[in-house]
This record gives C-alpha cells, sequence and structure tokens, in this order.
C-alpha cells in the first residue's frame, strides 16, 4: 500500500475537517485564501484515495437514553469459529464495537444500553451465539477519555 503525499493545504483542510467534519468548503476556502472549488477538489482527491472514509455524527447517547457502556470479553471454543461470531455480533445492534483480540480474550466488544437490565438482555443475547463458550463483562462507571480528534491531530501533525 502506498503512502499518500499530502501538502499543507490538505492538511489544514483536514484539520478544519476533524474539527467540524461539516464546516462548509466556503469557510474553509475564506480561512485559507483559497478558492471553494479546490477545497472541494482537494477533499475528493483525498476521499479517493482513502484517507478521508465518509464523516461521522456524534451523538449524546445518555440524552437518547443509552447511557449504560458494559465491555464484554468473549472466549470461543474455537478460534476459527471467529468470523461467525463476528457475523452474529454484527445483528445485535447495541454491540457498537468489536475487536479480535490476543491474550484473555478472542473478541473484546463494547455495548451501549438503557439500563442494567438492557444491557443484561444484551449480553445473554451474546451468551447464546454458538460458538461462545463464555463471557466476562465489564461495566464502564464512566467514559472519561473519548476523543479521535486528538489523535488526528497528532497524527497530521507529525507528517
Amino acid at each position: 500500500m502506498t503512502k499518500v503525499k499530502l501538502d499543507e493545504i490538505d492538511h489544514q483542510i483536514l484539520d478544519m475537517l476533524i474539527d467540524n467534519t461539516r464546516t462548509p468548503f466556503t469557510d474553509i476556502a475564506k480561512k485559507l485564501l483559497i478558492s471553494a472549488g479546490t477545497v472541494h477538489v482537494r477533499v475528493k482527491k483525498m476521499e479517493e484515495s482513502g484517507i478521508i472514509k465518509g464523516s461521522s455524527l456524534t451523538l449524546d447517547y445518555v440524552k437518547l437514553g443509552y447511557s449504560f457502556i458494559a465491555y464484554v470479553g468473549i472466549f470461543l471454543e474455537k478460534t476459527h469459529q471467529t468470523k461467525f461470531v463476528l457475523e452474529r455480533l454484527s445483528q445485535i445492534p447495541y454491540v457498537t464495537v468489536a475487536h479480535i483480540t490476543t491474550g484473555k480474550f478472542n473478541i473484546f466488544c463494547k455495548i451501549r444500553a438503557k439500563d442494567t437490565t438492557h444491557a443484561k438482555n444484551i449480553i445473554f443475547k451474546i451468551d447464546d451465539i454458538d460458538g461462545i463458550s463464555r463471557t466476562e463483562t465489564m461495566i464502564s462507571l464512566e467514559e472519561s477519555i473519548n476523543d479521535k480528534k486528538r489523535l488526528m491531530h497528532t497524527i497530521f501533525n507529525e507528517l
């Protein structure tokens, strides 16, 4: 895989979009003293090269009634069942993240629920998936850091 070359203008465009993906191209253009068409072309180029993969929306899950977060470590009966189990996990909408891991667990996932009863039902659904021998759950007391922007800014400053 070849590394894509970005110049200072690309970095500045990305820096602004990292802070707010909904920033109008005209606003970016005014700040950088370039045309909105140039911003559009550069963003399109970064999308086509795979540097930009869509944009995201940040929700306040607490306001939506989904304040309960738990992490579930999954032990598989056999590691060759990983793909099958991941496919089943992806069918449970409350499983928001899943990682194939080394160490104690075969798969480690994050769930978001309304409350403990809802979380229990989600965990029972996970436990019922064929190929899972058992799970271990950790409840999040507070999500203290969830800031992908800092990492993105750091990466682009290192380029």
